[in-house]
């Protein structure tokens, strides 16, 4: 497997060359592209050989968010980041409308940055804890007023598997179940991750004797 490619825009040179320092310090993550303003990272993101682009909020021209949105429709299979001074709800929730996988605050980046970049690449979400508590708080804001919730967060495939993957199963043997192919499995499991906001197998035994899939 070849270093995780990532695009690093941000209009403050010294921020770039700093995160730069931290990110190719790690032999799994290799910045290949610079970029000064949002324009630029969506031209560089087109480009392509890029896996992660990692955006700063507020960039000349166009913003991180408006970038991230660009890139998700014109690259979709590229992972983002938004990169953000501000612990701002509003911001939180419009980059991840925008299709960022995460968002982190830059006051940390130099102790989340790199377990953001690497969660991103699983499929899974990083959420900064103030951001886990803005989303329980939107969650029972919209009970409250009445709004429909889902019934279930897992559609009954996703449910299905995650009992054979709390079962102990590999995902070899859950397709070999399921009559899919390892690859579908892998996409369903990191699609369970992200929609949980969970890390592992643990998490999702947990989970599962939780729900009632399994016994404990």
């Amino acid at each position: 497997m070849h270093p995780t490619r990532i695009l690093l825009a941000d209009d403050h040179a010294l921020v770039r060359h700093g995160l730069r320092l931290i990110l190719d310090a790690e032999p799994d993550l290799t910045v290949v592209a610079e970029a000064a303003d949002g324009a630029e990272a969506v031209d560089a993101a087109a480009a392509g050989d890029v896996d992660l682009a990692i955006l700063d909020i507020a960039m000349p021209r166009m913003t991180g968010i408006q970038a991230a949105r660009e890139i998700n429709r014109r690259a979709p299979g590229i992972r983002i980041l938004i990169l953000s001074m501000y612990d701002n709800e509003q911001y939180f929730f419009e980059s991840l409308k925008a299709g960022a996988s995460g968002y982190v605050l830059k006051s940390v980046a130099d102790r989340d940055l790199l377990e953001a970049c690497r969660a991103a690449m699983r499929g899974e979400p990083f959420l900064y804890p103030g951001a886990v508590t803005a989303l329980i708080r939107d969650y029972l804001l919209r009970a409250r007023q009445g709004e429909r919730l889902p019934d279930n967060i897992l559609t009954p495939r996703e449910e299905e598997i995650l009992k054979l993957i709390a079962e102990g199963n590999s995902a070899r043997e859950i397709a070999e179940t399921l009559v899919i192919s390892v690859k579908t499995v892998d996409r369903h499991r990191a699609n369970i991750l992200a929609k949980l906001g969970m890390r592992d197998r643990l998490d999702l035994t947990r989970y599962a004797i939780r729900a009632g899939l399994i016994e404990p």
